[in-house]
């Protein structure tokens, strides 16, 4: 009788071990680099992921913004392990990864490749201008990556001497990519800058890991992330006061403010405020400034990024238009302030929603936060 008993357990287990290598093929672990990745995004809208056989990934990629039936583009990539031969779905764009070599179009996409130690993996940026990241900047001066010009004014020799293998895009900004698809280079839209929820921008870092093979390494990253942004959020439901906050300033006789489903929206109310504009139901919207007073004239917090020169200032602010020092914000010195040449907001802020919730928690409920908290991005402007 034992004997039979050792024998069923023994015939268990290799049903056990025969079953978990054939799961494994199935979700396309050729390297034991098993990662939630592979069941696609818990927060991001703008793509999703199907494994098949043979390793292979299906990733359809659409505009986070639009419903199903009016994306004006999706894309549909069907990532290859470099050592198979796989039969691509119609429809579908093959792509051999890991890649070894693209170039990134914006700061967000640079920051997924930074979040991941995959600088090497850079070798072409579109300038680098308000860039802090040093290692990126040493590369840049040894010619490891080469400069490729703006959206809309790319330079195609310097693209084809980067030699990539694709090229991450931003398809619904300035564009100027027809240049580039004559070259025969694959175009991989990044949307991260679209989606509407901090997380959800954040965890397109799992999806520059598929195409690079950091999958693990994106999901430990992804998952400190969230821990970190879920409990910190946790903690401010428990307020009592929620101080009201709105964004943006005039430039050039605009106000572009950011609209009540922004991520940065969603953060506000994540850092227990209440956003002005809570019921735009847009990313963002242009307003005249008598407008915006009228919204915003008695808010409690006034929340402005820029570039200005130098040290900005409350007098800085009446100087670029007289009418600002009558919101309640500015008479009470709750402008919250992050100066783009002094701090790498767009460098890092879209992996560290948590730090930028952090920040803006310690500025509407200081009580939550400890006595010797030292922001990140934002600061009240002294």
């Amino acid at each position: 009788m034992k004997n039979k008993v050792l024998l069923f357990c023994a015939l268990c287990a290799t049903v056990v071990a025969f079953w978990s290598c054939k799961q494994n093929a199935k979700t396309g672990d050729v390297s034991g680099n098993v990662a939630d990745s592979l069941s696609g995004p818990k927060y991001a809208k703008g793509y999703t992921v199907k494994a098949i056989e043979n390793g292979v990934r299906l990733v359809d990629v659409a505009d986070p913004q639009q419903d199903k039936d009016r994306m004006p583009v999706s894309y549909h990539f069907a990532l290859v392990p470099r050592d198979i031969d796989a039969k691509v779905p119609d429809g579908y764009t093959e792509v051999k990864v890991p890649i070894e070599r693209t170039i990134v179009m914006t700061m967000l996409q640079l920051s997924n490749f930074t979040a991941l130690d995959a600088h090497d993996v850079v070798k072409g940026i579109t300038g680098t201008k308000n860039l802090f990241d040093k290692d990126i900047l040493q590369r840049v001066k040894n010619g490891e990556i080469v400069k490729i010009g703006m959206e809309g004014n790319f330079d195609p020799e310097l693209i084809l001497s980067a030699n990539p293998q694709v090229i991450f895009i931003s398809p619904f900004k300035r564009g100027g990519y027809d240049a580039i698809k004559e070259t025969g280079i694959t175009l991989i839209p990044h949307l991260g800058y679209k989606e509407l929820d901090p997380l959800g921008q954040a965890e397109w870092i799992k999806y520059v890991a598929m195409f690079i093979g950091k999958e693990k390494e994106a999901d430990k990253v992804f998952a400190e992330i969230e821990n970190r942004y879920l409990d910190l959020k946790k903690k401010v439901e428990g307020t009592t006061t929620r101080p009201t906050v709105f964004s943006g300033e005039m430039h050039g006789g605009n106000w572009y403010a950011v609209g009540g489903k922004n991520y940065l929206a969603q953060i506000f109310r994540d850092a227990g405020a209440e956003y002005v504009l809570k019921d735009d139901n847009t990313g963002g919207v242009p307003i005249e400034y008598e407008q915006m007073y009228a919204t915003a004239a008695n808010a409690d917090y006034w929340r402005i990024l820029n570039s200005y020169p130098g040290d900005f200032t409350y007098d800085a602010l009446k100087a670029s238009e007289p009418r600002n020092r009558l919101f309640k914000a500015f008479k009470d010195r709750h402008i919250i302030y992050c100066n783009m040449k002094q701090t790498p907001y767009y460098e890092v802020s879209p992996v560290k929603p948590d730090a930028v919730l952090a920040d803006l928690v310690a500025i509407f409920h200081p009580e939550l936060m400890p006595d010797d908290y030292q922001p990140v991005f934002y600061r009240l402007l002294k």
